[in-house]
């Protein structure tokens, strides 16, 4: 589901001190879950790793830094003020229906409706029920797609062109100083774009993310970070900020970019857990960080022993979800789903069992479940996350017009909100217009470039056609790569992003070992799919043809998914059913592709 921002009303990233500052060369640079210090920026470490294909071992090992004495001290900040505590803190969750005391300066939001569950919802028992269009802001409304609803001011706005054209200029680079400049980019501005879910041809489709949207306020987790920075290395011993750390160095990976993160939140992790052996945050955290780097049995291992400790623990319960959806065990999800909801209502479950129901072709439930959460939504994370869902729920029905809106209302609580960003963009380009769709996925690549966000706008830049437009898909296809070998540097197996990038836009060969490789791991809808298509580009569509159907049959609603199989039939000589296929993909979601799409209606218009 939407993976989440951690920026403020404005592009600019706060500070959150050592963790996000790019180091000189040669600098030393504290690590801040160990307090010591490492000779090497992550930057440096991806470059080395590119340029000389050093393992991905190396490069890991490389930015793993020395736990410092347990007696090394710094100035705590005042109790419970600097810190605000993440979702799943250091303190024990308390079961469904109890309630925290928060700080007067807490800004994350009540759970939606305590204590109401997602059938509740579902079934209308919310006292304030409203459709969806008033759970619209009309400001937000009246704002027209590609106007100021995303609050960039004209001077970052051309700051942000300005680096366009530098980026421009790297297209004669060969692919080690792409990973470099990539890491830099990541390391020191890069903010959330969110989950990743089903956009254009080359998705690395996801269940929603493991960290609640509300550490995603404006400069919540920063803070949070620079505050527990402090206070443990004053309080090395606290096993509950310990945990706390390694959940926020995951969510900062997310937000950054960063897959460097992922290392520290691992040692952060299995600190607490040497000093409180089975703490259940702690184990809450691995399951996280083990589905961030895509090992979902590793996930559902530590999710299940968190909630053997504690059963309320509403991260445990997320994780479990997202694992057993990205394991393809779509009716454990299901139960796990009305478990969690029985447990733990709020908008992290609401938004799985919404997720969990939309896989299933129940859109309906899906929409109502969400339009509920937006409606009791306060925090202005938890506005952008859940509006943001809805864009996107909306946009693979082909409504755009609906799903623009709700991407407003998503940007009237946060501008800066990638996902949002992004979600407009694609559905400006449904619409047809390419110039305001290129012009904001080339902010959304500037600040958080991961595949999917390159390869759309790759495909914006192809479908334009102008002068020197192939060689600018071009880059951004290469920056792929880039992040890739990042991504595996430290530990993220990115199998599936490579095999979609790959099939359309890369080697044919490597996106058909990376299928199979990430298939053999996990039966999904989303692996079928990139499964069947990297059979296709390389000729072999009677092998394809059961992978493209089985991932059409759960009943989700997903036009690429279609187009996929009705070109797979084409190609095996089904031209009936190549017909109906291509005919769904395009009734469904007409612009689900800048590339896709026409190819779509050539191939349609050819079986006629």
């Amino acid at each position: 589901m939407p993976e989440e921002s951690a920026g403020g009303a404005t592009t600019e990233e706060p500070s959150v001190g050592a963790t996000t500052e790019k180091p000189s060369a040669g600098a030393t640079t504290e690590d801040p879950s160990a307090g010591a210090t490492t000779e090497e920026s992550p930057a440096d470490a991806v470059a080395q790793q590119s340029a000389a294909a050093a393992p991905a071992e190396e490069s890991a090992a490389a930015a793993t830094a020395k736990e410092s004495p347990a007696d090394a001290r710094a100035e705590e900040p005042a109790a419970g003020a600097a810190v605000k505590e993440p979702p799943t803190g250091a303190a024990p969750e308390k079961p469904a229906g109890a309630t925290a005391k928060k700080s007067p300066a807490d800004t994350t939001a009540e759970e939606p409706a305590a204590g109401t569950t997602a059938k509740e919802l579902q079934a209308g028992a919310v006292a304030q029920e409203a459709p969806a269009q008033e759970a619209v802001a009309p400001k937000a409304l009246a704002q027209a797609p590609g106007s100021g609803a995303d609050g960039v001011r004209d001077e970052r706005v051309a700051a942000v062109r300005r680096l366009s054209v530098s980026g421009r200029r790297w297209r004669a680079a060969q692919l080690g100083f792409c990973a470099a400049a990539l890491a830099v980019a990541l390391t020191a501005g890069a903010v959330v774009l969110g989950a990743v879910r089903d956009g254009g041809t080359a998705n690395a489709a996801a269940a929603p993310v493991a960290v609640s949207p509300q550490l995603l306020a404006s400069g919540d987790l920063d803070a949070s970070i620079t505050s527990l920075q402090a206070h443990l290395r004053a309080q090395p011993k606290d096993f509950g900020g310990w945990a706390t750390l390694g959940l926020a160095y995951i969510e900062q990976a997310r937000t950054k970019g960063d897959p460097s993160r992922y290392p520290q939140a691992q040692r952060a992790l299995d600190r607490s857990l040497r000093l409180r052996p089975d703490n259940d945050p702690a184990l809450a955290g691995r399951a996280a960080l083990a589905a961030a780097r895509h090992d979902f049995h590793g996930a559902l291992t530590y999710a299940d022993r968190a909630l053997k400790q504690n059963p309320y623990s509403e991260r445990a319960l997320s994780s479990r979800i997202d694992a057993l959806v990205e394991l393809g065990r779509y009716d454990d999800a299901s139960k796990a789903a009305d478990v969690a909801d029985q447990r733990r209502p709020g908008v992290p479950v609401f938004t799985r069992y919404a997720y969990v129901r939309e896989l299933r072709g129940d859109v309906k439930t899906a929409r109502r479940v969400l339009e509920q959460a937006l409606s009791t939504a306060t925090s202005r994370g938890d506005i952008s996350y859940v509006a943001s869902a809805l864009g996107q729920l909306a946009w693979n029905q082909g409504e755009y017009k609906a799903a623009l809106t709700y991407y407003a209302r998503a940007l009237a609580a946060d501008d800066s909100y990638l996902p949002a960003l992004e979600g407009r963009a694609r559905a400006q380009a449904a619409q047809g217009d390419s110039a305001a769709a290129i012009r904001g996925m080339e902010q959304v690549v500037e600040r958080f470039p991961l595949p999917q966000p390159l390869v759309e706008l790759g495909e914006l830049y192809e479908a334009r056609g102008k002068k020197g437009n192939p060689q600018k898909a071009r880059d951004q296809y290469a920056l792929v790569d880039a992040w890739v070998a990042l991504a595996r540097a430290n530990g993220v197996n990115a199998d599936l992003d490579t095999a979609l990038a790959a099939a359309d836009h890369g080697d044919a060969k490597a996106a058909l070992k990376a299928a199979r490789a990430e298939w053999a791991r996990r039966h999904t809808v989303h692996t079928a799919d990139a499964l069947a298509w990297a059979l296709h580009v390389n000729g072999r569509d009677k092998d394809a043809l059961p992978y493209a159907r089985r991932a059409t049959a759960t009943g989700y609603h997903n036009a690429s998914f279609l187009y996929h199989r009705g070109i797979i039939e084409r190609a095996a000589g089904d031209a009936k059913d190549a017909r109906a296929s291509l005919k769904s993909a395009l009734d469904l979601n007409p612009g689900f592709s800048p590339l896709g799409a026409r190819e779509a209606r050539t191939a349609l218009g050819a079986a006629k």
